[in-house]
């Protein structure tokens, strides 16, 4: 029974993806059955019948409620109507002398159509799935199916990239002193850490598509995973432009490093002690982001993962598959892996921790960082940020930081080389040749460079 302080919270809060509220007479509507197919097929939710979209009780009348209820029942088991009965539970509501009719649908497996249209639920609406992509994902969502898990017959070990599995086994053996995999052949070490499997469904046996994406050449892996990229941009002011970008579409092992650096070449590493030991604050939230994106993904989606920093601080986005919408906290987190071999391999290679742990590292140093915590919002589209404080002193800081970096990097390679060009700074630095040759201007107005040559062909040279 439903206490009274818990619905008025519910009443206050108002509609989102697992509450809604009705309006009803003496029998429900057309859109009351909708919102029943649309919980059905996410997470299940509550629908308060009797109530306004305001959260004001109307109430129904009491000697309707009984109808109601077996109203909802002939509905749902109507085959003309949906194609298959969505579980429900009743709940009568006393309210102030006003009856309300809670209809609980709770998470439950199989895709629903309601009048042949399949129903979601987003945030407090209930929207028609139209694609067949939306559809498929939908199915994925409702069968916790592990696409990293499809076997591709045809794949051979001679597809995956020369030598990184040997990088592999070292790196496992270094985080771990008498690690299994030291002691494997490849063969041996792919099914140990179930890149090549046996489906004992279908019999089906070979490497799977977590094997292409962590070990794969970039042909392989666009091939198991045509749109997967991952779009890494820094911008320093114009929100239209960008600084630097990089994309990436390597093996997600490569993939990390490249991403890695993009973030270390970009973000300040503040001081930081824990305890009297010096900690890098920036390794250790880049690395928990980095890995987040990219182990947690699902790859089969059309929706190109993000990587971008910028005056407002750090942030990723990624498909997800997710049995959860919603802000994420610390104290009601409850880890469920997307793809749980991708992510062991991840963790015996040192690039992540156990599930969870990210989390708990992004809580106790990304404010150490950028001076605010993280935020995490989980959905089709998962999303991590790690915003800039409010600190005006901080943001400051932080930008002249960025800038210094890259400052810093030209004048090492004017020091090394003698001279250079806008486009070769650019290209060695993955900058703009905009934003080199901004750098190489400022450089020579301070003395530590000379300029020689027209715009196009203007070299710079070391002076310093």
């Amino acid at each position: 029974m439903m206490e009274r302080s818990v619905f008025e919270d519910i009443l206050q809060q108002g509609e989102s993806t697992t509450v809604e509220f009705k309006r009803c007479g003496s029998k429900p509507e057309r859109d009351s059955l909708e919102t029943l197919c649309s919980f059905a097929n996410r997470n299940g939710g509550s629908l308060f019948l009797g109530v306004t979209d305001d959260g004001i009780v109307q109430g129904i009348p009491s000697q309707s409620i009984l109808d109601v209820e077996r109203n909802l029942i002939n509905c749902t088991c109507n085959p003309n109507l949906f194609n298959m009965p969505p579980s429900l539970e009743f709940e009568q509501i006393e309210y102030d002398g006003r009856w309300v009719l809670r209809v609980w649908v709770p998470p439950t497996q199989g895709v629903f159509r309601f009048k042949g249209k399949v129903y979601d639920r987003f945030a407090d609406a209930d929207v028609v799935l139209r694609t067949d992509a939306q559809i498929a994902s939908l199915y994925l969502r409702k069968y916790s199916v592990f696409t990293e898990q499809h076997i591709f017959p045809y794949l051979r070990i001679d597809d995956l990239e020369p030598g990184l599995i040997d990088k592999c086994r070292k790196m496992a053996s270094a985080r771990r002193p008498n690690h299994p995999w030291a002691e494997m052949d490849d063969f041996e070490l792919l099914r140990s850490a179930q890149l090549y499997t046996r489906d004992i469904e279908t019999g089906a046996e070979g490497l799977s598509r977590a094997a292409a994406l962590l070990l794969g050449r970039r042909e392989v892996v666009l091939s198991a995973c045509p749109a997967y990229k991952t779009d890494a941009v820094f911008r320093e002011q114009q929100a239209d432009r960008y600084d630097d970008r990089e994309t990436v579409r390597d093996n997600l092992v490569t993939a990390y490093g490249a991403l890695r650096d993009f973030c270390v070449k970009h973000l300040p590493d503040p001081f930081y002690l824990e305890g009297d030991r010096r900690v890098s604050v920036r390794d250790i939230v880049v690395r928990e982001m980095v890995s987040n994106t990219l182990i947690h993904r699902e790859f089969t989606s059309p929706f190109p993962a993000k990587l971008i920093i910028d005056e407002t601080g750090l942030r990723t986005e990624n498909a997800s598959r997710a049995v959860f919408e919603g802000r994420l906290t610390l104290s009601d987190f409850n880890p469920i892996p997307k793809n749980p071999i991708i992510a062991n391999f991840f963790t015996q290679i040192g690039y992540a921790e156990e599930l969870g742990s990210g989390f708990r590292n992004l809580e106790k140093y990304a404010k150490a960082l950028f001076g605010a915590d993280p935020v995490l919002e989980e959905g089709d589209v998962f999303k991590a940020r790690i915003p800039r404080g409010e600190d005006s002193h901080a943001k400051s800081k932080t930008g002249n930081s960025l800038k210094e970096g890259v400052r810093l990097a030209i004048i090492a390679l004017l020091e090394e080389r003698k001279s250079l060009t806008a486009g070769e700074v650019a290209a060695e630095l993955r900058i703009s040749s905009k934003t080199a040759a901004k750098y190489l201007k400022e450089l020579v107005a301070e003395g530590l460079a000379e300029a020689d040559g027209n715009v196009r062909t203007r070299r710079y040279y070391w002076a310093g």
